[in-house]
């Protein structure tokens, strides 16, 4: 692995090294790394790219890391990555795609993961985005997350996109059962001209399942982000969607909360607010010694933590 990737994989995986425990790495198309432990079985697709995660029931306090990394121009590849997780486990995953782009020609990640989380367990789900390089091509990313969660099953899904990708379509779709519970952390930040959309739809399905979905961007320039999201609630059950994002510069951002009751007992609320920073924050910071510069950093940097 040269330089380039190993700071890839430390933007989207925290990782210095290769880990322990279990693990696959992808690199320009193919497979760089992979180990597999008594719990955690990774097998590769035959009919298409991508691999089949099966964590045995019962798994607890493992972890599972599958990076996806891109420094040769020009590629663009779809990966079809399916995970089966028994029942009772409690294990965490991170996944997370690194673009390096030098060249003249657009490199584009499209990653399909799949999710069936047994009855009663948890699963924590880390995926990080992040592009580089000095080339005039395109960084494309379009992640798709579908999630069936089983009876009592919950599933905290942490996104974060905060640099270098020029474009990027973010789909997940989830089903809840009986007393399951999603509950999804987005975080964006574009510049220059990128775009970033995200469609968001959530149906619960189960009686007393629960989901909270919460964005928060920050748009500058004149970059353009897109939120939909959408919560269907189709049984007793509790559901809210919220959007915050600071705009800058000539930049756009569009929120697009919906909620739907289809059972008496369904209880959702949608929230979604944009504005700029406000003016007394700057003021108040610049007044401790920092630029106007400096302080927007801080307050943006603080606002997506």
């Amino acid at each position: 692995m040269d330089a380039i990737q190993k700071n890839l994989l430390e933007q989207v995986a925290d990782l210095h090294e290769i880990p322990t425990g279990a693990y696959n790495i992808r690199a320009n198309g193919g497979l760089a790394g992979r180990n597999t432990t008594a719990n955690i079985d990774i097998i590769t697709k035959e009919d298409k790219p991508g691999i089949d995660i099966i964590i045995k029931p019962g798994t607890k306090k493992e972890s599972l890391h599958i990076p996806v990394l891109l420094t040769q121009t020009g590629i663009k590849e779809s990966v079809y990555n399916d995970f089966l997780i028994g029942e009772d486990c409690d294990v965490t995953i991170i996944a997370g795609c690194g673009i390096h782009n030098g060249g003249k020609e657009g490199t584009e990640h499209s990653g399909i993961h799949s999710f069936v989380v047994g009855k009663n367990s948890k699963v924590k789900y880390i995926e990080k985005h992040y592009g580089s390089g000095e080339g005039t091509g395109e960084r494309v990313m379009n992640p798709t997350t579908i999630i069936d969660l089983k009876e009592g099953a919950y599933l905290e899904m942490d996104t974060v996109q905060i640099k270098g990708v020029d474009s990027t379509k973010r789909t997940t779709k989830a089903t809840l059962g009986d007393n399951a519970t999603l509950v999804i952390k987005e975080k964006i930040m574009t510049h220059g001209k990128q775009t970033a959309e995200t469609d968001f739809e959530v149906n619960l399905d189960g009686e007393n399942s629960g989901a909270n979905v919460i964005s928060r961007s920050v748009a500058k320039d004149d970059s353009y982000q897109l939120f939909l999201s959408k919560i269907n609630g189709n049984n007793k059950c509790n559901g809210h969607t919220e959007c915050d994002a600071i705009i800058m510069d000539k930049a756009c951002v569009r929120a697009v909360p919906e909620i739907t009751a289809n059972h008496i007992d369904a209880s959702l609320i949608h929230e979604a607010a944009i504005g700029k920073i406000a003016g007394e924050q700057l003021i108040k910071l610049m007044t401790l010694g920092l630029t106007e510069a400096e302080a927007e950093a801080q307050i943006v940097s603080g606002f997506l933590k």
